[in-house]
């Protein structure tokens, strides 16, 4: 009896001496996360990635589903899904008619000139081309989840953002960030403006002598997986999709095609945006940053936001069922893969927070949808144009009566119309019932309806969402589903409220993300909030996000 006791004690002894041993050896989390890294794709849809997603390696995107939470029914709630207004949505929290960046251009009136969302004739190029480098976030009139962290840490957080476009960086470092770094077509180098910096860090120089881009446009772009792996894609060899230079299948020598035919270059550098590889050297370039700031090394939270613009240009030229857009996507999942493995590597998943999340989708090809009897068709903007003056010609006099058409929005002359004058209201719903008439066309609005205006949902809501009445047109309109415009080479866009536009992927992983999927219907607006809750710090200031409470278990 008396050994009994002996050997339950010494049992439970020894239970408590592993269980103390084992709390020592176990590491909790920190308060916050020491980094916090946004991955933002532009151009996935929700279905391209559960497409491929059986596909994909286990340590990749995967690895993020399996073992962080993965919001399937997250979304844009707004009318033009555009990179822009994506990239600055999740970056404010807030809808494009409070942040101000509506689309990626604007007819502005006052000035009568068309608008790039980020350009700045104020500042100067740092690295890289004169007018590459006249780009600042001025046009962002809403602060950023990193402005308020770092107003929050008394300016001691270290905020960056690379991309391939200016504004993918721009627009996701905000205004009060350390730098934003972009790739220069014209020099083939990384990046920034005065507004930033100065001079370009000592890193970045050494990094572009390395001439990373010459390099990969000298490889050939050929499948990086078995041909098997793409039998879910449209054939290779098809009529429908633009290609480069009239060929649009595998493989693609990048050495030929990035040749030039004359100016100071021999190399064409816009090309490598418009393949995987732009995507490698972001990931390049990005990991780099990481190493040389030395972000994420003490208990103040630093920011990194690494975006991926590749899948958007090839996107455009192929089509979201091509099997250039598979290859894309794959390439994306090893990236995605090395960016998490570098941060295991060195900072530990416990101490790292990361967001993989889209800016968009993207519309099929319309000839593939109307190949397959499903309605689809092309709106072609300039001919809508055209009748529309004639039109009005006709009705009020000769006149320049249309000033210019804008991501789906007519400008008018309201200086003309105001010294004929002729009510603005009425000429606008004139023009609102004459386009309402144009084949493709789903709906016609004037700027009437959405002044004093508000609505429960639907596509007049998130037409509000992106109403600004300084950068609105004084018509909006919206194409029936699967119609996009035709602009230049692109044979299909995105820029509309329909699923495929605005239903992208959302996932968070590491820190103290559990293992869950969640299927209620989230707005994109929750990013920046749920990112200030988790780091304790004020919201940005127009945020409208909820904050996605399922992290908060």
């Amino acid at each position: 009896m008396i050994w009994n006791k002996f050997l339950s004690v010494g049992i439970l002894l020894s239970l408590f001496s592993i269980i103390n041993i084992y709390s020592q050896q176990a590491y909790l989390p920190p308060d916050k996360p020491r980094l916090v890294v946004g991955i933002v794709v532009e151009q996935l849809r929700f279905d391209q990635l559960e497409k491929f997603r059986d596909r994909l390696s286990e340590n990749g995107i995967r690895r993020l589903i399996n073992e962080g939470t993965f919001f399937r029914n997250a979304s844009f709630e707004y009318l033009l899904t555009q990179g822009a207004p994506g990239f600055s949505t999740i970056s404010t929290g807030a809808e494009p008619a409070y942040h101000g960046i509506t689309s990626d251009n604007w007819y502005q009136v006052l000035k009568d000139e068309l608008v790039y969302c980020t350009k700045d004739i104020s500042v100067d190029p740092v690295g890289g081309s004169y007018e590459s480098g006249l780009h600042s976030p001025v046009n962002l009139q809403a602060s950023t989840f990193t402005d308020e962290l770092k107003l929050a840490t008394n300016m001691q957080s270290k905020v960056y953002a690379v991309g391939m476009k200016e504004y993918a960086a721009i627009l996701s470092a905000g205004h009060a960030a350390d730098g934003a770094f972009w790739f220069d077509n014209t020099s083939g180098t990384w990046m920034t403006s005065t507004y930033y910096m100065k001079s370009l860090p000592a890193w970045v120089n050494d990094f572009n002598s390395l001439k990373h881009p010459d390099t990969y446009l000298s490889e050939t772009w050929n499948l990086s997986r078995p041909v098997q792996d793409y039998a879910i894609c449209l054939p290779d060899t098809n009529n429908f999709e633009a290609g480069f230079e009239g060929k649009n299948y595998f493989p693609y020598d990048l050495k030929k095609l990035s040749q030039k035919k004359s100016g100071r270059s021999s190399r064409d550098y816009s090309l490598l945006r418009e393949t995987p590889f732009g995507n490698t050297l972001t990931t390049d370039f990005a990991l780099r940053l990481i190493d040389s700031e030395e972000l994420g090394q003490d208990e103040i939270t630093d920011f990194l936001a690494i975006c991926y613009s590749s899948t958007d240009y090839i996107g455009h030229r192929f089509g979201p069922s091509s099997v250039e857009a598979g290859d894309a996507i794959y390439r994306l999942d090893k990236e995605v893969e090395s960016v998490i493995r570098f941060l295991n590597d060195r900072l530990g998943k416990k101490n790292y927070l990361v967001y993989f999340t889209a800016t968009h989708g993207v519309s099929e090809i319309p000839a593939v949808m109307e190949h397959n009897r499903i309605p689809a068709g092309y709106f072609r903007q300039n001919q809508a144009l055209q009748l529309l003056r004639s039109y009005l010609n006709a009705v009020y006099g000769e006149g320049n009566w249309v000033r210019g058409y804008s991501e789906k929005q007519v400008y008018l002359n309201r200086i003309l119309i105001e010294d004929a004058r002729i009510p603005l209201e009425e000429i606008q719903k004139k023009v609102a019932r004459f386009m309402n008439q144009m084949t493709g066309v789903a709906s016609a609005y004037p700027y009437s309806a959405f002044e004093s205006n508000d609505y429960g949902g639907g596509h007049l809501k998130k037409i509000i969402n992106n109403f600004s009445p300084q950068r609105s047109g004084d018509v909006i309109i919206t194409l029936n589903p699967g119609w996009v415009e035709k602009d230049g080479e692109q044979i299909t866009n995105h820029n509309s409220p329909y699923e495929y536009d605005s239903h992208v992927p959302l996932i968070w992983y590491g820190w103290t993300v559990n293992r869950d999927v969640v299927m209620r219907r989230v707005n994109m607006t929750g990013i920046a909030s749920t990112l200030s809750s988790l780091c304790r710090i004020p919201f940005p200031n127009s945020c409208t996000g909820e904050p996605m409470t399922e992290l908060f278990r």
